[in-house]
């Protein structure tokens, strides 16, 4: 099946709340331009240098996600157009998102990443970590990022409980902050990749990355 014919028949199956953003790493240019001649504007990198080469070479009004682990000295490279961060893991990298978007004058969203997954491997706070964060007096004083949410990755395995399990865990935790902070722009909830978004879109995710379901294996 063709990429458009992809991602028509991934779109179908998502409720009218959830996004699609199509993981587009290690994708050459010519895969994009036909994700987005379908109608498909939401796009996903990895790393930084990869975001920018592309973001160089396509259309403007593409909306760009870093969905990749992000080091602070490579959020200046970004800071001027990325629609949306989803790997934040420190307050650290918070400031360092907050200083880049006051130089380009702009807000930039943002969600923290938890560590969901049983795997060490993976980057994210823990559950005591990101409330700590959330309601600490440094976050209050950033004034140009805006807390959209949380993101967070599953255990890569078959075990469909494991995993169902994990991204319930996170959209509770998500819903009790939710109503805790009272904030509007708390609304977002990353989980959900190729081989699992369909279990994440049932535990409450509002957006989905997905890559290999759209592309083909790497």
């Amino acid at each position: 099946m063709s990429i458009e014919a992809n991602i028509g028949q991934i779109k179908k199956k998502l409720p009218k709340q959830v996004k699609l953003i199509a993981v587009s790493k290690t994708i050459p240019i010519e895969g994009i331009i036909e994700a987005y001649n379908s109608g498909h504007k939401i796009f996903g990198e990895n790393k930084v240098q990869e975001l920018v080469d592309k973001m160089e070479k396509l259309p403007k009004d593409i909306e760009w996600h870093l969905i990749g682990h992000l080091q602070t000295n490579k959020v200046k490279h970004i800071a001027s157009f990325v629609s949306l961060i989803h790997g934040v893991d420190s307050i650290k990298l918070l400031k360092e998102i907050n200083k880049q978007a006051v130089k380009y004058n702009r807000t930039i969203p943002v969600l923290l990443q938890i560590h969901i997954a049983s795997e060490e491997t993976k980057f994210g706070l823990n559950f005591k970590e990101a409330e700590q964060i959330i309601h600490s007096e440094s976050l209050k004083s950033l004034k140009n990022i805006v807390l959209r949410g949380f993101m967070g990755m599953a255990t890569f395995t078959k075990d469909k409980t494991v995993i169902r399990n994990e991204f319930r865990s996170l959209s509770v935790f998500f819903n009790k902050l939710k109503s805790t902070i009272n904030n509007p722009d708390f609304s977002e909830l990353s989980m959900g990749m190729s081989g699992d978004y369909e279990i994440a879109i049932e535990e409450g995710s509002t957006m989905v990355r997905v890559g290999s379901a759209i592309f083909g294996n790497r």
